[in-house]
């Protein structure tokens, strides 16, 4: 799927708030934004901002469990036809890029 290979490194509100959520409820504490956009064919895009500049792919599994754990049990999302998940850092430019999809 194209897209930005970089971003702001200010989230929109909603971001931040959701992300707010998110750390409470015991998330990454580098999290500061997530977003959930309408994606091609009706698939979402969850857009991750970051403080950690970490491209280890270690660090992307845990944040894309945990975000996408938090979105379907605390957040009512729901992933059945899979999703696109961009993670951005903390300078606004990509680390980590993945279609989830089915």
């Amino acid at each position: 799927m194209p897209g930005p290979t970089s971003t702001a490194t200010a989230g929109p509100q909603e971001a931040l708030a959701l992300a707010e959520r998110y750390r409470a409820a015991g998330g990454d504490p580098d999290v500061y934004g997530i977003q959930v956009e309408d994606g091609p064919e009706g698939v979402p895009r969850i857009v991750i901002r970051t403080r950690n500049a970490d491209q280890a792919d270690v660090t992307f599994r845990r944040q894309n469990t945990s975000v996408t754990t938090h979105l379907t049990t605390k957040e009512g999302a729901s992933f059945k036809k899979g999703y696109f998940i961009d993670v951005f850092g903390p300078d606004g430019r990509l680390i980590h890029r993945m279609d989830a999809r089915p």
